[in-house]
């Protein structure tokens, strides 16, 4: 009796693509959103039994009913993207820009709340720069914590993250329950009767700002990634730790100023939450950072590509919520259905830019051999 130990050989060889032509991988990306929308117009049709074009029509013209909305909850989202980058860049998987975000909007409106009390002739311009000051310093206390347990002692920084986040939840939770005194569960828009005190003047427009400073932000952001040293330090560290350590880099320096930058990130976004967006803190004002996340792995971490990715998934989550609401579906339920058709079928194109699959011919010739003796 003879056994066969020769090795069996698999029917497809994946390999690694070093380098693929830009405009090879956008038409694989073109090719995904083209799939990912028939998807969409199937499913829409099967739950809401119209023409799936007459469904885009509406997804379209609810997109854009509001576009200062629109661009404003880009721009909150690019932000989001632009905090988690440099720490994803280093293979420093951050996941907790929402605690982060949450915890700065929360230092801002404790003093919104009570400097006009206990100091009545603040003027609103310092009141603002305290607020600004306070969520910085407040969401790089939040960032730097997990990034200081990575550096020194190897912890986990996807749990602790995590972690950080529903701590921060927590302490939203416990704040917002001791400073209302209507037992409604909310604080409400904090000193909306009480001269506007800590509100960021809104230059004409209440959505321009978050626009504006979205757009700064990717500007630093880019340059900062591209053309200076500590861009190439977190770049050379998320290739190879031991190649940075070995040209001299101190990685646990690296590590905690790039999470400092996260959160000076975060602070900054927390801050024009409590002063321009909401004026108020609840569960929701940190809710973008895993969407952020998404968003930026789609611009493969590149920050003027994440504009595009920003809009694009605004575009997608605005316009689904409309058609929800004109066909009477669930609107949450139906947005977040569409948006991660999308994201599902964008993401697997990733895996058709990065390797490249072929068929084993030997292996499949000998499978023929085998099934017509």
């Amino acid at each position: 009796m003879s056994i066969n130990t020769k090795k069996r050989e698999p029917l497809f060889h994946i390999f690694k693509n070093d380098a693929i032509p830009w405009h090879k991988s956008l038409i694989i990306r073109l090719i995904a959103i083209l799939i990912a929308l028939v998807t969409v117009g199937i499913l829409s049709m099967i739950l809401i039994k119209e023409n799936p074009f007459l469904i885009f029509k509406a997804m379209i013209d609810g997109a854009f009913i509001d576009i200062w909305t629109l661009l404003q909850n880009t721009a909150l989202l690019l932000m989001f993207g632009l905090a988690v980058i440099p720490a994803f860049q280093m293979k420093f998987w951050n996941l907790g820009a929402n605690g982060q975000v949450l915890i700065g909007c929360l230092s801002a409106i404790a003093c919104m709340k009570f400097l006009p009390e206990k100091m009545p002739g603040i003027s609103n311009g310092l009141l603002i720069f305290i607020m600004l000051i306070t969520s910085i310093v407040f969401s790089c206390i939040w960032s730097v914590i997990p990034a200081v347990f990575k550096a020194f002692f190897n912890t986990n920084e996807t749990l602790f993250t995590l972690m950080m986040n529903y701590i921060a939840l927590t302490l939203v939770d416990y704040f917002v329950f001791t400073w209302d005194k209507t037992g409604s569960g909310s604080i409400g828009i904090v000193n909306l009767l009480n001269g506007k005190k800590g509100w960021i003047p809104d230059f004409g427009n209440k959505y321009v700002l978050a626009i504006i400073v979205a757009v700064i932000m990717t500007a630093i952001m880019f340059v900062y990634m591209r053309y200076t040293k500590h861009g190439f330090e977190v770049q050379l560290v998320g290739e190879s730790v031991n190649t940075a350590k070995y040209v001299g880099i101190n990685v646990k320096k690296v590590i905690i100023r790039t999470l400092l930058f996260g959160g000076i990130i975060c602070g900054i976004l927390g801050f024009l939450y409590a002063g321009s967006v909401s004026h108020t803190i609840n569960k929701e004002v940190g809710g973008l950072g895993f969407t952020a996340i998404l968003v930026a792995w789609l611009a493969s971490f590149d920050p003027a590509i994440m504009m595009l990715t920003s809009f694009f998934v605004v575009f997608l989550d605005t316009g689904s919520k409309y058609v929800s609401t004109q066909f009477q579906l669930n609107s949450n339920d139906y947005a977040n259905i569409v948006v991660g058709i999308i994201f599902f079928f964008v993401i697997g194109c990733e895996f058709f830019i990065r390797y490249k699959v072929q068929l084993n011919i030997k292996s499949s010739k000998k499978s023929e051999g085998k099934v017509n003796g």
